[in-house]
């Protein structure tokens, strides 16, 4: 597919067994977030004539980081943000951050939010959507939110996690969530375990179940739809999102 100059476009690039590498495109421009592998991403860039302009870090797990130091030798000049707190696990960062800065990229404001749970020091990136090539809100937001699930807890707390849902739960409800997993179909099994009957979890399931016999990706999803059949970010306490997570945690199908 070649892009052409001023799209604005998100393209997903699946890898390994489950992960995805969002490109965002802008004005020829690209930024990549969280980049497993290194190799289809700079096939992709070089095929279209685009120039890497920054690589975002949601996290510091290798099958997100673990394409990163390759691509930065095809253009070394672009810069990597990442989570201050992970500067020892993601040394080649370039800007650290924290959370609640604002960053302008490919001159569109982005919200860096800081979402422990997943692990310690695990970022989301909201690109505010305000922009007319860009109508919507965006999330990128790595392992915290997951379609109709999130991310096991692998450093962080289940109080932590919760905050954080509560956190992208109080984004506007056209946001659209690209989170790094394909992982739709299964949690959505798994809900409809504990609710065989809930309406909105059942339809989804059908729904999504047909988009992956078709070899479809069925993210990025809208938060409005996560907030319909996403249990984790419909829990009302820390305590019943524990229960959930310990629960998903251990399901077999």
């Amino acid at each position: 597919m070649k892009i052409e100059k001023q799209n604005f476009i998100i393209h997903p690039i699946p890898v390994l067994k489950d992960n995805i590498i969002w490109i965002w495109v802008k004005d020829n421009q690209a930024v990549v977030i969280d980049p497993a592998i290194s190799q289809p991403v700079i096939t992709w860039l070089k095929s279209n004539d685009i120039k890497l302009n920054c690589i975002l870090q949601t996290h510091h797990h290798e099958d997100h980081i673990g394409g990163t130091e390759k691509i930065l030798e095809e253009w070394p000049s672009a810069s990597v943000i990442a989570a201050k707190g992970d500067i020892d696990r993601i040394p080649f960062q370039t800007y650290s951050v924290t959370g609640n800065e604002t960053l302008v990229i490919l001159n569109e404001k982005i919200k860096v939010l800081s979402v422990p749970g997943h692990t310690r020091n695990h970022l989301s990136y909201f690109l505010y959507g305000s922009n007319k090539k860009a109508p919507e809100p965006v999330l990128f937001c790595g392992d915290t939110l997951f379609g109709a699930g999130c991310g096991r807890l692998l450093g962080g707390t289940p109080k932590q996690m919760f905050d954080s849902l509560n956190k992208i739960n109080a984004l506007p409800d056209n946001t659209k969530i690209y989170c790094a997993h394909e992982y739709t179909e299964a949690n959505l099994q798994w809900a409809q375990s504990i609710y065989p009957q809930d309406s909105s979890i059942r339809k989804r399931l059908k729904d999504v179940s047909a988009m992956r016999a078709k070899g479809l990706l069925t993210i990025p999803s809208k938060l409005a739809e996560e907030k319909k059949s996403n249990l984790f970010i419909r829990a009302k306490t820390s305590k019943e999102f524990s229960e959930l997570r310990f629960h998903k945690d251990n399901w077999q199908k």
